[in-house]
């Protein structure tokens, strides 16, 4: 659990950077329906949940720096009981405020009479502008009614987007954040052990996956996105999500899932034999992507760039591909004109946090970022080998192999959170 008090510290530290003659405003997520009036679970923006730990929607953050009323407010729902006895406890306005050690808190149906008075004065409004229509278009209503209002006044001139300075710092994880990070890599790595004890010929890909989400679950998370469980050629789909296809004897079952809890997601891939024992074809090719998976890890540390892993693991790909005859002219050939990427289409990570592909620069300057402590990211290599490939024997074709672990960045070697799920070759026969 994150306390109060360091949503407040993240707060004080935006507002220090934009200085005071800016204001931050920043909506939660809307709730949204699958169909008719069946709405999906509600799920805060990781902008509104990062600066808050409110998990309610119907509410606005105002972040005004220097204000001497007070510099940190919400607007919010009112508690209801009439309302509450359909969708549940709501915080209020009083109990948002204390508990969210926020300055002041407002009925968020007063928002139109309070917050464009608060705008007033600013130069500059940071805000997530182009992401939700609605709220972009009651935020230009504030500013046009401030420019026409009587007496005039100084009106903001610029929305600024805040997603550089905000994601800068959603980069680098606190310690109470990693917590929850080995909190969901633990339980995704249930899941993922529960799926490998299920699987075997004649199971069904759903089958595996609703023992995924029952683990999940039954550990208090929720899934972080919908599983991917991909028996045989199906593995070669990059984002497979039908899991419809019943598991055969001689497939891999390629599986990709991760566990939300509070809102902070882990990520794991394994691939493995169905039948407990990989053909040849399929060991060579595991044997490429595990030992390029390793060569990534190693390259995950302080000082390295985000891009050395992801170039580790092409040199071992491409050596190993050119080795069993897949790509022809050399390794630094197949490097160099990208010849790998029929087979390794894919980058080798990317970041990981409150949002699974989460926020942050790949690169600053048009270089690759440099990693520091406390970052966290994916190690995900993989080879796909396309059923209709015509340039490859028949025996090769079909096979889809990834393995995906979840890392910190420490003063030396990464550790890797996933660890408990296994991946040595050797590890996945029986």
């Amino acid at each position: 659990m994150i306390a109060a008090a360091e949503y407040a510290r993240r707060r004080r530290e935006l507002m220090r950077m934009v200085g005071e003659d800016a204001v931050l405003i920043l909506a939660a997520a809307p709730e949204r329906m699958r169909n008719a009036d069946a709405p999906w679970p509600y799920r805060q923006d990781s902008d509104f949940h990062y600066l808050t730990g409110f998990g309610e929607p119907e509410a606005v953050l105002a972040l005004l720096p220097g204000r001497a009323h007070g510099e940190t407010v919400l607007f919010c729902r009112e508690r209801d009981a009439e309302r509450e006895r359909w969708d549940g406890e709501r915080m209020g306005t009083d109990r948002a405020a204390r508990e969210l050690k926020l300055d002041d808190a407002f009925p968020i149906d007063d928002i139109d009479d309070i917050l464009p008075g608060m705008i007033e004065g600013r130069s500059r409004v940071y805000c997530h502008f182009g992401l939700e229509p609605d709220f972009d278009a009651r935020l230009l209503g504030w500013m046009r009614r401030l420019r026409t209002a009587r007496g005039g006044g100084v009106v903001p001139k610029d929305l600024v987007a805040l997603g550089h300075l905000l994601h800068d710092m959603r980069l680098f994880k606190s310690r109470d954040e990693l917590a929850l990070m080995r909190r969901s890599a633990e339980v995704a790595g249930a899941a993922h052990l529960a799926a490998m004890a299920m699987a075997r010929p004649g199971v069904a890909e759903y089958e595996i996956e609703g023992e995924i989400l029952r683990t999940i679950r039954g550990r208090g998370a929720v899934p972080a996105f919908p599983p991917t469980v991909a028996g045989g050629a199906n593995a070669c789909i990059m984002h497979y999500q039908q899991n419809r296809a019943t598991l055969k004897d001689g497939d891999l079952l390629l599986i990709d899932a991760g566990a939300e809890v509070d809102c902070y997601a882990s990520d794991i891939t394994r691939t493995f034999p169905v039948g407990g024992s990989f053909t040849k074809e399929q060991r060579a090719l595991y044997d490429i992507v595990h030992d390029a998976q390793l060569a990534a890890i190693d390259a995950v540390r302080p000082g390295r760039s985000f891009a050395d892993s992801h170039d580790a693991a092409v040199r071992v790909i491409a050596t190993g591909l050119c080795a069993l005859g897949f790509i022809k002219g050399g390794v630094e050939r197949a490097i160099a004109d990208g010849a790998y990427k029929t087979y390794f289409p894919s980058k080798t990570g990317h970041w990981l946090g409150l949002d699974v592909h989460d926020v942050g620069d790949y690169r600053i300057d048009g270089e690759p970022r440099v990693l520091e402590e406390g970052m966290v990211l994916t190690v995900e290599p993989g080879i796909y080998v396309p059923p209709n490939d015509r340039a490859v024997p028949e025996r090769w074709r079909g096979i889809g192999i990834r393995i995906e672990d979840d890392l910190i960045v420490t003063k030396g070697a990464a550790d890797v959170m996933t660890a408990m799920v296994p991946k040595a070759p050797d590890a996945l026969q029986r």
